[in-house]
């Protein structure tokens, strides 16, 4: 049986929530980037598929972490691949978390800003809404590519702070990546939240200090 996660509703205005491996199952990126890039990328080059993904993960490693590493234009001029289509190849694994609509349709309910605060590029949204149907959800859709910054760096929330009105005390943010937590933390978010399984092939990560939802139904 899943425990309740106790929030203080009445206190919280303003729902920030993470895309890819927040509401999205994570499965989708994992794979296309760890899996099918790889095998395109070894027939392009002629590379066996344990090169190719030496090669690709080294390349991953050199970005992560900035706004870049997010950037699929970036992939497509570094790799010389069409990214947007490649990634249309594998759209059939784009998958919603169970209960996101139900979590979501109750914050309306609430009467809650919620907010869409995603480190992925416009493009990437909107190929995702077109196999997902939440986008009716948001209140507001921000990238971190509007703002110069990924989530995780320093200065994000300032960038944020300045382009649209809420108040740190009452504003709870859901994301699984923990350095994007941390820096949330650091800027005095009241409320913080992980993900206890991110991708749904995989095994459940350890989230440290963060309190983690296994299932959205904890929170409603």
């Amino acid at each position: 049986m899943l425990n309740k996660i106790s929030l203080d509703w009445t206190n919280i205005d303003t729902v920030f929530l993470d895309m890819d491996g927040t509401l999205l199952d994570l499965h989708y990126d994992n794979h296309f980037w760890l899996e099918y890039m790889p095998m395109k990328y070894a027939k392009k080059h002629q590379l066996s598929l344990s090169e190719a993904k030496e090669q690709l993960i080294s390349h991953y490693g050199a970005m992560k972490g900035t706004l870049n590493w997010y950037c699929i234009d970036h992939w497509s001029e570094q790799l010389a691949m069409d990214m947007l289509m490649l990634k249309q190849d594998v759209s059939e694994r784009i998958k919603i978390r169970e209960h996101v609509e139900d979590f979501l349709a109750f914050l309306q309910q609430q009467k809650k800003h919620i907010i869409l605060l995603t480190n992925a590029p416009s493009k990437t949204i909107q190929m995702k809404f077109q196999h997902v149907a939440i986008e009716q959800y948001f209140d507001q859709i921000i990238s971190s590519h509007q703002l110069g910054l990924a989530k995780e760096q320093h200065g994000f929330w300032n960038k944020l702070h300045q382009q649209i009105d809420f108040k740190v005390q009452n504003s709870l943010f859901i994301d699984d990546n923990l350095s994007v937590l941390r820096a949330a933390r650091q800027y005095n978010i009241a409320y913080l939240l992980a993900i206890h399984q991110p991708d749904s092939q995989q095994m459940a990560v350890d989230t440290e200090e963060f309190t983690a939802i296994k299932s959205f139904k904890q929170l409603f």
